[in-house]
């Protein structure tokens, strides 16, 4: 019986990985569930899952939800806080976490997990975008397990010989010469950037393959998304800028392909679906029944790749970029991100914008080799504010 802690219980994410759980009562248990602010949502998962720990970040929520569990009749013990997420990682409650907190919240709880030798089924690609040297230091001085529920990520994962996956050989001497993830494209694959200058936030949101966050739905149609993708390929699986491809495949049903030096390409194919992954994280190295329809080939017909428009969606090549300027600069193209991209879901700065801010910040911040946690916090605080200057300065 695995004890599961789901970071992220109320999101799409934690969704899915509560669905799988259901779906396996006798091998997997939600020992701990944590949301944001959703009080509510959390209180009814509570009702259905009877954890042992529920926690909500927003200390303010705490004695709304210890209400809504006391009048359930639930025993399930209530915490909230980032303090809170961290301790219930490195906790006897579980040992196997779910990091699907959005963005740069997630990452305390994360390194927690991964010091504690728990196994890490790792859905905040922003932990290890910022914080990939202290991700990969903690999961070598814990002894845990990272396995990557990211669609592409988990494909590239099931596609490699497991020595590369499970980073205990090198890509090149396993006969691995690239790693190409694909891409949607997102809501406006095919457009121009004169086309996107009056976007608003609903068309942004409204993904044609996959259900997810508002947040990460954005990315998607920035292809930020993709960056963040290709920085965390080159943390999860050693691999350098250059063996990192990106490639548009408008139907996602191909999740990734991996390139071998005999001519081979090895992809892992299936519906668009994040219970695929997860069941996959969950019961590794076994393989479960996650609810998921059976690929039909037939039906679908043809599969279609292009290459990508880096010069309309910009912020795939600023990934590129920072992640070749290394040390800190993943940290400050995240947290600029982050920013701008919430300005943008509240009507406060255009589409086209969002990159110009990510760039702006990028040339103005010197990046620095990352040396601990508490530089990295600094480097998101000061990215953040450089972020909101340059909104500014944009006119925006």
């Amino acid at each position: 019986m695995r004890n599961v802690a789901v970071f992220g219980a109320t999101g799409s994410i934690g969704g899915s990985t509560l669905d799988v759980i259901a779906r396996h009562p006798q091998r997997f248990r939600a020992s701990v569930l944590a949301a944001h602010r959703a009080s509510g949502a959390l209180a009814a998962l509570c009702e259905r899952f009877a954890p042992d720990l529920a926690i909500i970040a927003d200390p303010a929520l705490e004695a709304d939800l210890r209400a809504r569990l006391i009048r359930a009749g639930l025993a399930t013990r209530v915490a909230s806080g980032p303090a809170a997420l961290a301790e219930a990682a490195a906790s006897p409650l579980c040992d196997t976490v779910v990091a699907a907190i959005v963005g740069a919240a997630g990452l305390e709880s994360t390194l927690a997990a991964a010091r504690a030798g728990k196994r890490l089924l790792l859905a905040n690609k922003e932990a290890i975008v910022m914080a990939g040297p202290l991700l990969l230091a903690a999961l070598r001085d814990g002894g845990g397990e990272l396995l990557p529920v990211d669609s592409e990520h988990n494909a590239l994962f099931q596609a490699l010989p497991p020595a590369a996956a499970t980073r205990r050989a090198a890509l090149a001497a396993s006969g691995v010469r690239k790693l190409i993830l694909t891409a949607s494209g997102g809501p406006f694959r095919g457009r121009s950037r004169a086309d996107l200058a009056r976007i608003t936030p609903e068309q942004a949101v409204a993904h044609p393959n996959w259900r997810m966050g508002r947040k990460i739905s954005v990315d998607s149609a920035t292809l930020m998304n993709k960056g963040l993708e290709v920085i965390e390929a080159h943390f999860l699986f050693d691999a350098a800028p250059e063996a990192i491809d990106v490639v548009v495949h408008p139907q996602s049903i191909v999740h990734s392909l991996v390139e071998y030096a005999d001519g081979s390409v090895l992809a892992q194919l299936g519906n668009p679906d994040m219970r695929t992954a997860l069941a996959y994280g969950l019961a590794w190295p076994e393989r479960v029944e996650a609810g998921v329809p059976a690929l039909d080939l037939v039906a679908l017909a043809r599969l279609d790749f292009q290459p990508p428009d880096l010069d309309t969606f910009r912020c795939l090549a600023l990934a590129y970029a920072a992640l070749r300027q290394g040390g800190t600069a993943p940290a400050i193209l995240n947290a600029a991100n982050e920013i701008a991209v919430a300005a943008f879901l509240d009507g406060q700065l255009p589409f086209l914008a969002i990159a110009e801010v990510i760039e702006a910040c990028l040339e103005q911040i010197p990046a620095e080799p990352v040396t601990d946690l508490a530089q990295l916090i600094q480097t998101d605080l000061t990215a953040r504010a450089a972020a909101q200057r340059m909104m500014r300065r944009l006119h925006c």
